[in-house]
């Protein structure tokens, strides 16, 4: 999971071929759908469940 990872949007959209605008869009939706409030949750979320 690249946003595990601590890649930016932009380098998210480059490694998917997508907009930088649909990475954030994701991202939101996926902060919003776990209850997290920014990044570095997710990253640590993503680092305790052994994902990276």
């Amino acid at each position: 999971m690249a946003l595990g990872r601590g890649r930016t949007n932009a380098e998210i959209a480059a490694e998917l071929f997508m907009s930088v605008a649909t990475v954030k869009a994701y991202v939101s939706r996926l902060l919003t759908r776990l209850g997290l409030n920014n990044r570095v949750q997710v990253a640590l979320l993503v680092h305790d469940a052994g994902l990276v």
